[in-house]
């Protein structure tokens, strides 16, 4: 009987050690391997740096601007503001009083920013992960005006700024604006 049980437990013993290194090391490893060689941009997080190579954010995380002169993003729902470690959704469903309570004072500071009639969305609800860098170009326009008179610049060269940064939505995915992307823009126009 005792050598049944060794016979039986070294297979596997060995079959646990050899998975364990397998799919623990070497798969990770060339995973990552492969990552760096043919996506190393996205593979290091997508940073995105300025002029003197300082790292100024991610093109796939959101960061806060409060800022009247820039373009600010959606509310986020991770901690205390698109907090990579506090990621998450609300969950709170479209009936949700929670939610309503949750959104009324967003709806009010966009309404005091000017911003009138139905506002899209995204600018009073947070995204799935709270983390989302991006706006529908809706949005984007609905703040023009803002921006506009926060820089002194006119109203249409905002809005053509936020066509021209549209991407997306030709086959796959909905139009967006990547809201670091256009505010790195807008520092870049002439006054």
């Amino acid at each position: 009987m005792g050598n049944d049980l060794s016979t039986s437990l070294r297979p596997a013993i060995v079959l646990t050690i050899l998975f364990a290194i397998l799919l623990g090391i070497l798969y990770p490893l060339a995973m990552t391997g492969i990552g760096q060689a043919l996506f190393p941009f996205q593979a290091n997080g997508s940073l995105v740096r300025d002029a003197s190579g300082r790292v100024i954010g991610s093109a796939v995380v959101g960061q806060a601007f409060t800022s009247d002169r820039y373009f600010q993003t959606r509310p986020s729902a991770a901690g205390q503001g698109y907090d990579g470690l506090a990621s998450s959704g609300s969950n709170l469903g479209p009936a949700a009083q929670a939610l309503t309570d949750r959104v009324k004072p967003d709806v009010a500071k966009r309404q005091a920013e000017g911003i009138t009639g139905p506002l899209p969305a995204d600018l009073v609800t947070a995204s799935g992960s709270g983390l989302d860098p991006d706006l529908s170009p809706e949005a984007a326009l609905a703040q023009a005006p803002r921006i506009a008179a926060a820089r002194g610049l006119p109203i249409e060269r905002v809005r053509a700024l936020v066509n021209q940064r549209t991407e997306g939505g030709a086959v796959l995915g909905a139009p967006h604006v990547n809201v670091l992307a256009i505010n790195r823009a807008l520092e870049a126009l002439p006054r």
